[in-house]
């Protein structure tokens, strides 16, 4: 048990220790690439200024209310268009067309409509997550065993009743894989959008880092972001073990 704890992180640590020792015996540049000591060192005295914890919540936040808002109506057309076939009628091939346009091409457009401000970057994060989750729970509600509802209506079951109890735990892993992938999605577009136009967050920190050439602190602001995608994703997993107890695939 122990060692399946430890497999995930051996590459990493690996790949950690070569990057230290390679900067220190000269072969890799700290002009190229600073090492881990100066990168760790760097986040030391961000976190005792406090900037570094202020920019990590603005982007937390940013990365949750985009994600609340996009994956929540990503869900809500998901269902509505999986059970009914007038509603995907008229709106399922509108939306298909509108996932084809790669959503960071539409920043220029983006920061016409909103500016700068706060709503582009929302707006951003929650098309980026909209998609994944949509078609995820289309998929998982069209895809419910129709055995399942024939037996359903056997006991009974109608409305919601047969929607709370047979069709949404059985699309359910479907729909955490789609938040699964939103959530990395999430996080790539908040790199692209605060980097672009921002005066907070760890975007802004590493476009201000790189003005004055410190290139350990855009590292780190790099590193941030894989964390805290690697975070979100280690949260996801728990709830889909939370939420799929009762799936044979998700048992011990």
């Amino acid at each position: 048990m122990k060692t399946k704890k430890i497999l995930p992180w051996i590459i990493p640590i690996v790949l950690l220790i070569t990057w230290q020792v390679s900067s220190s015996i000269g072969i890799l540049s700290n002009r190229v690439l600073p090492n881990p000591i100066d990168i760790f060192t760097a986040a030391v005295d961000l976190l005792k200024s406090g900037q570094l914890v202020s920019d990590v919540w603005t982007s937390t936040k940013r990365a949750f209310v985009g994600f609340l808002i996009g994956g929540g109506i990503g869900f809500a057309l998901g269902l509505v268009n999986g059970i009914s076939k007038i509603s995907e009628s008229l709106l399922d091939s509108s939306i298909q067309m509108i996932r084809n346009i790669p959503h960071l091409a539409l920043l220029p457009i983006v920061i016409l409509w909103f500016g700068i401000g706060e709503e582009a970057k929302l707006f951003l994060v929650a098309l980026g997550t909209f998609f994944p989750i949509y078609l995820n729970t289309y998929h998982g509600i069209r895809s419910v065993d129709p055995s399942l509802i024939e037996m359903a209506y056997v006991y009974e079951l109608k409305g919601f009743s047969l929607f709370w109890h047979v069709i949404f735990p059985a699309a359910l892993p479907s729909i955490l894989v789609g938040v699964r992938f939103a959530l990395g999605i999430t996080w790539v577009t908040l790199i692209v959008a605060e980097t672009i136009a921002a005066d907070s967050g760890i975007g802004y920190l590493a476009m201000n880092a790189r003005e004055f050439m410190q290139l350990d602190v855009v590292i780190l602001s790099i590193l941030l972001y894989a964390l805290l995608g690697k975070l979100s994703d280690v949260m996801a997993k728990l709830a889909e073990k939370q939420f799929l107890k009762w799936h044979p695939s998700h048992q011990k």
